[in-house]
């Protein structure tokens, strides 16, 4: 529970341990904050780590000249593109292994069939769009990687939905990041960049799992 608080205490306040780890650190917050997104996206276990916050905080101590932009928007990129990857290629390793079994009850043919049609027809919308879902953008490429979706047009979206997620935080910490309105309400904002993707995708999956049940009734009679 201590270890659970404190975690809940550093998201909210990152930009607070951040900034003293630039203090005593120096140039070593760049392997930090690789080692952070890459562990966030990369290990489809360790889903909770604070990044859409921190690259907002990192493109704030950007602007107020403790960190290099560029530096850290290219260091950012490799964590974020690198983790992706190598997410999806642990599901295609263990997808099959996992699921070769077809009588077994982890197996459903017909599911994994839906899945891999889903992420060939829609996969690239949702390999961008995870990217600012906290929790959901740890899964997706993992998920792609068990449904085979083709690794090409993964790594394409992957890139875009990088590019698009990592630039343009830290691009909006270090236009906005250090106005005193923003300073004075940053937890607020911090909360806001967990809650709300995170309840937007809440209500998308509502939504298709509605769809899906209304459907549902209408197949046999094809």
């Amino acid at each position: 529970m201590e270890l659970l608080m404190q975690l809940v205490d550093f998201i909210l306040h990152v930009d607070r341990y951040l900034g003293a780890f630039v203090q005593q650190y120096g140039a070593w917050v760049y392997a930090l904050l690789f080692f952070i997104v890459f562990v966030e996206t990369g290990v489809v276990v360790m889903p909770f780590l604070p990044g859409d916050s921190l690259l907002f905080v990192v493109g704030a101590l950007a602007g107020a000249g403790h960190l290099s932009y560029p530096l850290a928007c290219v260091v950012l990129l490799v964590a974020a593109i690198g983790g992706d990857q190598c997410n999806y290629s642990i599901g295609r390793y263990f997808g099959p292994k996992v699921f070769q079994w077809e009588n077994s009850r982890l197996f459903n043919r017909k599911a994994f069939d839906r899945a891999h049609e889903f992420y060939e027809r829609y996969g690239g919308v949702t390999v961008i769009l995870a990217r600012f879902m906290p929790f959901i953008r740890t899964f997706v490429p993992f998920v792609a990687g068990v449904a085979e979706m083709r690794r090409t047009p993964f790594t394409l979206f992957n890139v875009v939905g990088a590019l698009i997620w990592v630039l343009g935080l830290v691009t909006a910490g270090y236009l906005f990041g250090n106005l005193p309105w923003v300073q004075t309400h940053l937890s607020k904002i911090i909360w806001g960049l967990i809650l709300v993707p995170g309840l937007i995708a809440i209500f998308g999956a509502w939504k298709a799992s509605r769809t899906e049940k209304q459907r549902a009734p209408a197949e046999p009679a094809k």
